[in-house]
């Protein structure tokens, strides 16, 4: 009887621990999605500028090449 007690112990520990996990992992998941989205905003307003700042420099490129010609 006492090892069957402790039995139902080891299993209840086990499955608090996993349902601790699932919600603090729940919770967490929650707290850093708004962050990862705007971040990823973000970069996209960054690379957006980069592309831009890029073309210019092969459109300035390109004139003075023809320029030069």
């Amino acid at each position: 009887i006492l090892y069957g007690l402790h039995f139902c112990n080891l299993k209840l520990c086990r499955y608090s621990a996993l349902l601790l996990g699932i919600v603090y992992g729940a919770r967490r998941y929650a707290y850093l999605k708004p962050i990862a989205v705007e971040d990823r905003r973000l970069e996209a307003e960054e690379k957006a500028k980069q592309e831009e700042l890029k073309r210019i420099a092969k459109a300035l490129e390109e004139a003075q090449e023809s320029i030069l010609k």
